[in-house]
């Protein structure tokens, strides 16, 4: 079969570079696709937007598409997996009334106190100056969220109620007219990703990623600079409470609202230092990038995972098989890097990397000409695996030293939690 993934970052690349590994998969079509897709065998990019609808339904009846991998939450918040439905268009990922659970994290805590879903208290404002008064009353620290989408970077941890009214006011300023102010939960963040039929959901692996740009989670918030998985602080009993306490709980008041959710439910979890799990948020699609150190622990065909989402016959499917051992991404990225950063820098060394054991998974890169340069903040995904946490993560950072760009810049502490814990 054909698979058609919409998307350019290293979380399509991990997506399609795991689809090609079934042998029910003839080609992957990426649309637009990065530098690591276009040199991917058996994958094709096409200079398709993720925003153009019209475009990405013309290359499925063009390639044969049998069905669509939505990556980005963005099409999915405008309705993409609503326009391929009314084209008769098999699509993994939810509509735009299920995509909502990340677009507004308002609706998304609405949601959650209707299911009962254990978060932190916080509270909503459409007036920065009633979001101040909250922070002044509450204390910190404190958490002041953008309500909308805004790539990773919208959450700011703040320590002092200085830091919080100042918060309020950039991301005022930055256009969002709807914040959150959420209680600061102390433990360590858990990402898991549950595969969802709309009627029935399962958990993946559970991962843990590294939000921080500096070393010791330190700095400004960013899209992900690294992640491990599986993490030991997500053991069977905790997934057990978060299967019945999360996931179900929540389908079942999706279902509620009659909202068929087909996908990726994300559940990013705070679990406390007692072991009290709360929902930090939810994302309606893949993590990035938890899926690059997530999906190549998995053994089970990927197509046959999604087509059972999509055809609504995940009860059906076999318990999902895995690799033992663990996996860890290291994100490499450009000077810069949550802010301003420069394109267009030459990369080498992947196939002295890749003959250490990596797989690299392309993220802001392109080809000009035979040349791979640098196209965005965060530009490779570093993954490794290993029958144990410490050979996953000495073989990665034995492979990163391989990889060059100017301003080339990656933590050298991924997986420092657990090392600790």
């Amino acid at each position: 079969m054909n698979v058609l993934v919409v998307g350019s970052g290293g979380r399509e690349h991990a997506i399609a570079w795991k689809l090609l590994q079934s042998p029910n998969v003839k080609t992957v079509i990426c649309a637009p696709g990065n530098g690591g897709t276009a040199t991917l065998k058996h994958c094709q990019n096409v200079a398709i937007a993720v925003d153009d609808f019209t475009g990405i339904a013309q290359a499925c009846t063009d390639h044969k598409a049998d069905f669509v991998v939505v990556g980005p939450e963005v099409p999915l918040a405008m309705g993409l997996a609503d326009f391929l439905a009314e084209r008769s268009i098999p699509v993994f990922g939810p509509k735009k009334a299920g995509a909502m659970i990340e677009a507004s994290k308002a609706w998304a805590k609405a949601l959650m106190d209707e299911a009962g879903v254990p978060t932190a208290a916080s509270g909503t404002f459409t007036d920065p100056q009633a979001a101040k008064d909250y922070i002044q009353k509450q204390g910190a620290p404190i958490v002041v969220k953008a309500d909308s989408l805004a790539a990773g970077k919208g959450v700011i941890v703040a320590d002092s109620l200085g830091e919080a009214i100042a918060a309020v006011d950039k991301l005022w300023e930055q256009g969002y007219d709807t914040l959150v102010v959420e209680e600061f939960l102390l433990g360590q963040e858990v990402s898991v990703l549950a595969l969802c039929d709309g009627k029935t959901i399962r958990p993946l692996l559970p991962s843990q990623d590294h939000k921080q740009i500096g070393e010791g989670d330190t700095g400004e918030n960013t899209g992900g600079m690294g992640v491990y998985a599986p993490t030991p602080l997500a053991p069977p009993e905790v997934m057990a409470q978060v299967q019945t306490e999360v996931l179900e709980a929540t389908l079942k008041t999706l279902q509620a609202r009659s909202i068929d959710y087909r996908g990726i439910l994300y559940a990013g979890l705070m679990i406390s230092p007692e072991g009290v799990v709360k929902v930090l948020e939810f994302n309606c699609r893949f993590g990035d990038p938890e899926t690059q150190a997530v999906l190549p622990l998995l053994e089970t065909p990927l197509d046959e995972v999604l087509l059972a989402c999509i055809n609504q016959t995940l009860n059906d499917l076999p318990p999902l098989q895995w690799y033992d051992g663990s996996a860890v991404c290291v994100v490499a990225a450009s000077a810069g890097y949550p802010g301003p950063y420069d394109k267009g820098k030459a990369i080498t060394g992947l196939k002295e990397a890749e003959s250490l054991k990596a797989t690299i998974f392309h993220a802001g890169t392109k080809l000009e000409g035979e040349t791979l340069v640098t196209n965005g903040g965060r530009v490779l995904g570093v993954t490794c695996l290993g029958k144990t946490f410490d050979e996953a993560i000495a073989n990665v950072y034995d492979a990163m030293p391989s990889i060059k760009f100017d301003g080339i810049y990656y933590r050298r502490d991924i997986g420092h939690r657990l090392k600790k814990a």
